[in-house]
């Protein structure tokens, strides 16, 4: 049987709130066996980015980068977000370190092609160098990606980070059992987003094109339930979605996803 490993991707509202950060890196540090962690920081890159009076669009929950869009992206993600984390968890003795895709050419992207949007500097992933992340996890280190890849031409390129932890998940499922987590600030998937009591706690294949169809997901969940999906296609053991007490083997309040 494939050793265990647990990739957990953190949402926005969590890093920018200290208390809840905190106690989510607490609960991380202590999830048994090998384990790596993925994040962005858009709301944190939106705020600076406003600051700067540069324009901010999404379009269907995915950032349009422009060029001073990626300057600062790069600093917020792989800068002051993914190295406060690393330090974080050195301090609750987990053994850390700070990875971008750029690092021994850990995940390689190419620009998004301009059909009828035009992302900007946006990769998609091509390729994960797999055996160097599965060295780093068998010298006992915890990789903390940040949501930046690169194009092995120079070129920097910002990722969606619940693409980037998928296909980790998916890269490295042929020699682990992969568990894939999406943690955020709401329970899991809701009928009502407003409605905490409204927690899906299971969605397959079919349950996953009805709420499509009545457009019950929507906006950011809507890349989240495709990394998802394409995960569990990938060989990819569990995928579930939540609160960071699901890392808890106590809690049940999570949705999980099944094919």
């Amino acid at each position: 049987m494939n050793q265990p490993l647990s990739i957990v991707k953190i949402g926005g509202h969590i890093l920018d709130d200290p208390i809840a950060k905190k106690d989510f890196l607490s609960d991380f540090s202590k999830l048994e066996g090998l384990k790596i962690l993925v994040h962005g920081g858009g709301r944190s890159a939106s705020a600076l980015a406003e600051q700067m009076q540069l324009n901010v669009q999404m379009v269907n929950g995915r950032r349009i980068t422009d060029a001073k869009t990626l300057e600062v992206i790069t600093m917020v993600y792989s800068g002051k977000i993914n190295t406060s984390i690393v330090a974080e968890l050195q301090g609750l003795n987990c053994n850390a370190v700070g990875c971008s895709g750029a690092d021994a050419n850990s995940i390689q992207s190419d620009k998004r092609p301009v059909s009828d949007i035009d992302f900007g500097f946006v990769g998609d992933i091509q390729a994960v160098n797999s055996s160097y992340i599965s060295l780093l996890l068998h010298a006992d280190l915890v990789p903390v990606f940040s949501a930046i890849t690169h194009d092995n031409k120079g070129q920097l390129l910002n990722t969606n980070a619940d693409t980037i932890a998928a296909t980790l998940a998916i890269a490295l499922a042929s020699e682990f059992e992969v568990t894939l987590y999406y943690c955020f600030e709401k329970q899991g998937v809701l009928e009502d987003k407003d409605i905490p009591s409204s927690l899906i706690t299971s969605i397959d294949q079919s349950r996953y094109q009805d709420l499509l169809t009545s457009g019950i997901i929507s906006d950011g969940m809507l890349p989240k339930l495709k990394n998802c999906f394409d995960a569990l296609e990938g060989q990819v053991s569990k995928v579930c979605i939540g609160q960071p007490s699901m890392l808890s083997s106590h809690s049940t309040n999570y949705t999980t996803l099944t094919l």
